[in-house]
């Protein structure tokens, strides 16, 4: 696809634009500078925020001039949430989520060349105004009863948290922002999700009251699982991009338990491949669901991008282990805890019959149990079958000197970890 608005419109990322026709033009007459704002209100960004760098990514591919915004400033405040206040966070921490999560964002944009991005932070500007200035030369611009007409601030004003003036105030801070970049670097064209709609839009309207000038707004849809369910939540809770929040093989396991039901939307969101490799890996994932064919493409590419190719291959690695087509001695102590960390875990201080570990692990419901499964040849101990109704593991059978795994038949299984008394 040459036009980028076609593309982003196959791959489902429109849900709102200001004036799609015109937005179409510009990028025609290009290069458009736009930006997208990230603040910094975690340590990390998670698979929600990827969906907006990844937009991010196609558009400056395309051809056009990137500014990635983190909000030294706005992430003092925080954007409103639907049901209640933001606790806010003291300046230090603000400002080393701050590097954390621009880090996060230059990785995914180029900075050379002739569409060369460019990453910004709003406490630049927006500290140097006083009180006064943002009442006097931003805040005359904004109409209350408009301002109470956006959806997240309708929505706690209608809730028994109601609203503090500080996050009432975020729309003031965020369209000043476009403005700003307007003013510097000639940015038209704002993208964020589509909860942000009234944010983005109260930057159009201040760059046209202020200068007299049009620019556009673009919203990308907030995804949601096939089912209803939130996209990128666990059992475990969020999907970090910060392999320290959510480690690589946990990252991969993710995208490789994508539903059927989802794994078109997600490769057309968030794969690089071309319309017609997607197109085919749609038609074969339906011929042969079985083989999990755009699972797997997603969890390679997605992994690989975010976590780099050899974190991939370890994640590869050690899932075929854990499943026993592959030597669990041969992953690393960190690939092997990782792993280990997403499956049912029992602590001990010394070493037991296999027969009473299968219980403690939840593998068998009791000890009688768990002798049958060995007397008939259901259990292994790190992917080696055991038939011992008695069998005891050594220290030797101890992985990095401190884990066994379990297996109960093919799929089923757990760990054991030995810690000293």
């Amino acid at each position: 696809m040459t036009d980028i608005v076609d593309e982003l419109r196959w791959r489902g990322l429109i849900a709102l634009s200001t004036d799609e026709d015109a937005l179409r033009k510009a990028f025609a007459d290009g290069p458009v500078t736009f930006y997208c704002g990230f603040d910094p209100t975690a340590p990390s960004l998670h698979l929600g925020n990827l969906v907006q760098i990844l937009t991010m990514r196609r558009i400056q591919q395309a051809g056009n001039l990137p500014l990635g915004l983190v909000g030294g400033a706005t992430g003092l405040i925080g954007d409103p949430k639907p049901t209640a206040e933001r606790v806010l966070n003291d300046r230090e921490t603000v400002g080393a989520w701050v590097e954390r999560v621009g880090a996060q964002v230059e990785r995914y944009l180029d900075f050379e060349g002739p569409y060369a991005a460019r990453m910004v932070n709003n406490l630049d500007w927006t500290s140097e105004l006083s009180a006064i200035d943002l009442l006097r030369d931003i805040g005359k611009y904004f109409r209350v009863n408009s301002m109470m007409a956006k959806e997240a601030v309708a929505r706690r004003l209608n809730s028994d948290a109601g609203i503090s003036y500080t996050e009432f105030s975020y729309q003031v801070l965020q369209g000043n922002d476009f403005l700003e970049l307007y003013r510097r670097y000639g940015c038209t064209l704002q993208t964020g999700g589509s909860d942000q709609w009234g944010n983005l839009t109260a930057g159009t309207d201040l760059i046209r009251k202020a200068e007299g000038k049009s620019a556009h707004a673009l919203a990308v849809p907030l995804l949601v699982k096939a089912d209803g369910t939130k996209f990128g939540k666990t059992e475990t809770g969020t999907v970090w991009l910060d392999p320290e929040l959510t480690t690589p093989y946990a990252f991969y396991q993710f995208w490789l338990n994508t539903s059927d039901a989802d794994v078109s939307n997600f490769l057309r969101v968030f794969s690089f491949r071309s319309k017609q490799e997607i197109e085919e890996l749609e038609r074969d994932s339906a011929e042969r669901p079985a083989g999990r064919i755009g699972q797997r493409a997603l969890a390679e590419e997605l992994t690989t991008l975010v976590h780099g190719a050899d974190q991939y291959e370890r994640a590869v690695a050690a899932s075929k282990a854990l499943f026993g087509q592959g030597d669990l001695g041969d992953l690393d102590a960190a690939t092997l805890a990782s792993a280990l960390a997403e499956v049912p875990t029992a602590t001990v201080t010394e070493l037991a019959p296999i027969a009473d570990l299968l219980v403690a692990v939840g593998l068998s419901a009791s000890r009688s149990a768990a002798r049958r499964t060995l007397k008939e040849g259901g259990a292994y101990l790190n992917n080696a079958k055991v038939a011992d109704e008695d069998a005891v593991p050594a220290s030797a059978d101890l992985l990095h000197g401190r884990w066994l795994v379990l297996r109960r038949g093919k799929r089923n299984l757990a760990a054991v970890e030995l810690q000293a008394s």
